[in-house]
């Protein structure tokens, strides 16, 4: 007949709960990654990659949704045609950087006034852009919401356009006085106004559509006659109409 060995002494599960959290405790931390200038950054990141600069840090990004390219392009292009034919500025779709004090964001779209043009460089924005859009994703709006929202305040952002294809939900802020956004217009649908570019408003529902809405359709609502003037210059010029 066999017997069970005795232990001489009980287990006693605290002290293998100490001596396991001193054992951590003395582990060597992993080595710190270096971290680097802006300047460095822009040399390391090209055109492909998917990367922001954060404090002397990259952080990397996930790919866009077709949906997420989509709204983008949407905006894009409309904005862009608008800007042009009133000479506001230009509109920067991404990748294109806007560097901040602490950081280097690549927003979705950016629009640069034409007062503040001194500040585009080859690769990015030296400062902040008069507005800034982010089309939002389940990877990045914890960060899209959190940091970039009080990055972009602190850098001097005047508006900062939130646009959630997930939920259906547009918000848009504007800088107060006390440099922090205030919430101007939030919802699924309705009429919001820029103020970073004077005479655009954007219908929220357009956003939502399926199929998206045709630009030019879009523009010639937004623009007015203006914008239909220009197409019949145009279409004159191109010997489309007569003289």
């Amino acid at each position: 007949m066999s017997v069970m060995p005795v232990l001489e002494e009980p287990v006693n599960v605290w002290d293998w709960r100490q001596r396991l959290i001193e054992v951590i405790m003395a582990a060597p931390e992993p080595p710190a990654q270096p971290k680097m200038t802006y300047e460095e950054f822009l040399a390391w990141a090209d055109e492909d990659t998917l990367a922001e600069w954060v404090d002397g840090e990259v952080v990397m990004a996930s790919p866009a949704s077709d949906r997420h390219q989509d709204l983008a392009r949407f905006l894009t292009v409309g904005l862009s045609n608008f800007v042009e034919m009133r000479g506001l500025g230009v509109i920067r779709p991404a990748p294109f950087q806007m560097k901040l004090p602490d950081s280097g964001r690549e927003p979705d779209l950016i629009f640069v006034a034409a007062q503040h043009m001194e500040r585009l460089r080859n690769t990015y924005l030296d400062g902040p852009a008069d507005l800034a859009i982010e089309v939002l994703s389940p990877e990045s709006v914890s960060r899209d919401r959190g940091e970039k929202f009080y990055e972009y305040a602190r850098g001097g952002v005047p508006e900062y356009w939130l646009i959630d294809p997930v939920r259906k939900w547009a918000e848009f802020y504007r800088l107060g006085e006390f440099g922090l956004y205030e919430p101007i217009f939030s919802g699924r649908e309705g009429i919001f106004h820029s103020e970073a570019v004077p005479g655009f408003w954007l219908r929220v529902e357009w956003l939502w559509q399926e199929p998206l809405p045709v630009v030019d359709d879009v523009l010639l609502e937004v623009g007015g006659a203006s914008y239909a003037q220009r197409w019949i210059e145009r279409l004159r010029q191109g010997g489309f109409l007569d003289s």
